[in-house]
């Protein structure tokens, strides 16, 4: 996980669950394609605060569900590009 300068200095092993949650969005998007509840950095505040676990985790599978929305499930078969194909022949051309 890359550091974005609001992320430079915290101590997040003495911070409050309202201060982290507060720091969520900022280490998301430094997470990329990391996961924060795999960061070592927040290992000891999240043993210690179950709550904010559940709610990355809770949050890391939204994001993956999410992102899986963007990917192709499958390819359509050859056979749906040749139907596609018979009936645009079959299409009276315009001038």
């Amino acid at each position: 996980m890359s550091d974005s300068p609001n992320l430079t200095n915290v101590n997040f092993d003495n911070m409050t669950q309202s201060q982290f949650e507060d720091y969520l969005p900022d280490l998301f998007a430094a997470a990329g394609r990391g996961k924060v509840s795999e960061d070592p950095r927040f290992a000891k505040f999240l043993a210690a605060h179950p709550d904010c676990m559940n709610l990355v985790r809770d949050l890391e599978s939204i994001a993956d569900t999410a992102k899986s929305l963007f990917e192709p499930t499958e390819e359509p078969s050859d056979a749906v590009w040749s139907n596609i194909a018979s009936k645009l022949k079959q299409e009276p051309q315009e001038s």
